[in-house]
């Protein structure tokens, strides 16, 4: 499939049989040139696509009815066009894309005959429209190229990049997994913004991780929930060193084996939601959720603003309707009494616990616990002692200017659940639809991987990311030791820089010892580079199992095309981190890595990460060869 072909899979299994095609190029309305990168949505649908190099996009398989295609990129004002869609339709759109002045028109609509004959024109000066249903109306959510929401409210923990460890002295790594995505998707808003994302915002295990990889799945019959993999390559930014890549794919479970639910939505209705990017857009999402529920799944619904309270009482898949109105009926208000709101919603799942199905808490939020005991202490605390009982917490982040953004990643971590961030309807798709099974079920908890590098092989290592994963090497086979949790079809990615023995070492050296002997073991002169042990439970146990491989890496190795989209995507956070181990690396090397490594990418994701990149060259300035923008 080629970069145009691409489109976001948000598809909802109710549509009708797809038939149409929708083509067409997007060009600067002033200079006529190809715009490359320019994002395009057909809302409807729930499908995104970029344009290729000649500013061509290409839909294939769309649904029968009227769609609206939307032709937005950084810096322009956006277009949208409107296109009925027939059983055998074929059309060609064409998009002249105005650059934005201060008092720029807002775009217009237009409606085409998808057989390409246009049969009217609506202008209306309107900003791309993202509609969501609101009490019988629809609000507006801007384009994110025109409007700029405050941040200054936002909280991000402090990242301390860790630097090289030499493998004789500190021949052990140990982490756990980290399987969340929303740094990269709050990266993402930013750049849309125009922003350059604060520092401690890029994680970059989590935009790793945002990408599903082409690992080895675990075989369906086998009793392992995950299968491991391992590769090497020469490091882009770093001729001398060697980039290894450590994937784990979890087993896929289809949706008709998936255990029965207990959810219970947590959604914070406080003051601070009222916004069109937080209250609306968390509607939307919970709206798609609701409609993947089948009759053995049930939904409660509990809400806190300056008190908590029940909505909806535990109400099975069989009737939506009941949840989808208690749903439309919340509106925004008040102060927020989160602590109250989160011990209500545990109670109520722990009521209707299903020792043989999913219980769980979605909690929905901008973040901000500002009424009552809502230390972060006290939060985790509450959410550790919860996990014991077999409800499990997802957090799901939502709006700009007040993202309370390291206390939600932590509360999903000692929740044994997974942080997200929402910035959009179609990621609330991905997250919600897309990868429901594994933001629902834990197919293995409490995964921990610690790395041992044989020093004749390896001088010295870093691992990329997990500053806050690192665990102490004890911490290993410790079963009292939480860790990340591993969802069905979920996957984990993480890169080490390897530096080769016998270089100029970027690790300290702690100098000679005269009580330890730092001979090598007979093991040591093995072609073994390293050995992976990785420990985990299954979702019911206390006691963890060990999985170990080795690694005898193959000779000049060429770099394969998931390591090469991985080492664009941390690369790129480097650049954003302004590491000091990035080396020589610019953001065309980045780019060059990211077009090298998009290989089928039948979900878009990584047309959408080249496109970013794009954004953000363009609102920086950076130059072909600048090594940080």
């Amino acid at each position: 499939m080629s970069g145009t072909d691409a489109v976001l899979a948000y598809r909802d299994s109710t549509w009708p049989v797809a038939q149409g095609v929708i083509h067409g190029t997007v060009v600067d309305g002033e200079t006529g040139d190809a715009l490359v990168g320019a994002t395009i949505t057909i809302e409807e649908r729930g499908i995104q696509t970029t344009t290729d190099s000649t500013g061509a996009f290409r839909f294939q398989g769309i649904a029968a009815g009227t769609v609206r295609v939307t032709a937005a990129m950084q810096g322009y004002v956006s277009s949208t066009k409107r296109a009925r869609v027939s059983e055998t339709s074929n059309v060609e759109l064409q998009f002249r894309l105005m650059p934005q002045a201060k008092d720029a028109e807002f775009p217009h609509d237009e409606t085409i005959q998808l057989d390409g004959e246009q049969r009217a024109a609506d202008q209306r000066r309107m900003q791309m429209r993202r509609q969501i249903e609101v009490q019988g109306q629809r609000a507006l959510v801007p384009s994110p190229s025109r409007y700029r929401p405050p941040t200054d409210r936002e909280g991000y923990a402090r990242i301390e990049e860790t630097g090289f460890r030499r493998a004789a002295e500190a021949p052990l790594s140990t982490f756990s997994i980290d399987v969340d995505g929303a740094a990269y998707s709050n990266v993402r808003r930013f750049i849309r913004n125009g922003e350059r994302p604060p520092v401690d915002a890029v994680r970059i295990e989590e935009l790793l991780n945002y990408f599903p990889y082409d690992d080895p799945a675990p075989d369906a019959r086998g009793d392992q929930p995950f299968a491991v993999s391992m590769e090497t390559a020469t490091a882009p930014w770093a001729d001398a060193h060697t980039l290894l890549r450590i994937g784990i794919q979890g087993k896929e479970i289809p949706a008709a084996e998936r255990p029965p639910s207990n959810l219970v939505f947590l959604l914070d209705v406080s003051g601070s939601m009222q916004s069109p990017d937080k209250l609306p857009l968390l509607k939307k999402a919970f709206r798609l959720l609701t409609e993947q529920m089948r009759p053995e799944d049930h939904i409660s619904i509990v809400v806190y603003a300056g008190a908590s309270g029940t909505v909806l009482e535990p109400t099975n898949g069989s009737n939506k309707e009941d949840i989808l109105a208690a749903l439309n009926d919340l509106q925004a208000g008040g102060s927020t009494a989160g602590q109250a709101g989160i011990q209500a919603a545990y109670a109520m799942a722990e009521a209707h616990f299903d020792p043989d199905g999913i219980n769980r808490v979605i909690l929905a939020t901008d973040g901000d616990f500002n009424v009552g005991p809502s230390s972060d202490a006290e939060m985790t605390r509450l959410v550790e002692e919860k996990r014991e009982t077999g409800v499990f917490l997802t957090v799901l982040g939502f709006g700009t200017g007040n993202l309370q953004d390291s206390e939600m990643e932590q509360m999903a971590n000692h929740g044994n659940g997974s942080y997200h961030y929402i910035d959009s309807a179609l990621e609330a798709r991905k997250v919600l639809v897309s990868e429901l099974g594994g933001t629902l079920q834990t197919i293995a908890k409490d995964v921990k991987l610690q790395v041992e590098f044989n020093p004749l092989h390896v001088g010295a290592y870093r691992l990329i990311g997990y500053e806050n994963r690192r665990l102490n090497d004890e911490d290993f086979a410790d079963d009292t030791k939480d860790a990340g949790e591993l969802g069905a079809g979920h996957h984990v990615t993480a890169l080490y820089e390897l530096v080769p023995p016998g270089a100029d070492s970027l690790a300290p050296s702690r100098g000679e010892l005269k009580y330890q002997d730092r001979e090598p073991s007979n093991a040591a002169s093995s072609d073994e580079w390293l050995t992976l042990n990785l420990r985990y439970k299954r979702p019911d146990a206390d006691s963890s199992q060990l999985i170990s491989e080795a690694l005898v890496p193959e000779p000049n190795a060429n770099m394969s095309t998931e390591l090469s989209f991985a080492s664009a995507v941390a690369g790129f956070g480097m650049l954003l981190r302004d590491s000091e181990y990035s080396g020589d690396l610019s953001l065309a090397r980045v780019r060059e890595l990211a077009e090298a490594g998009r290989g089928d990418d039948p979900d878009g994701y990584r047309a959408g990460f080249i496109s970013m990149l794009e954004d953000y060259r363009r609102m920086t300035g950076a130059s072909d060869t600048e090594s940080s923008p």
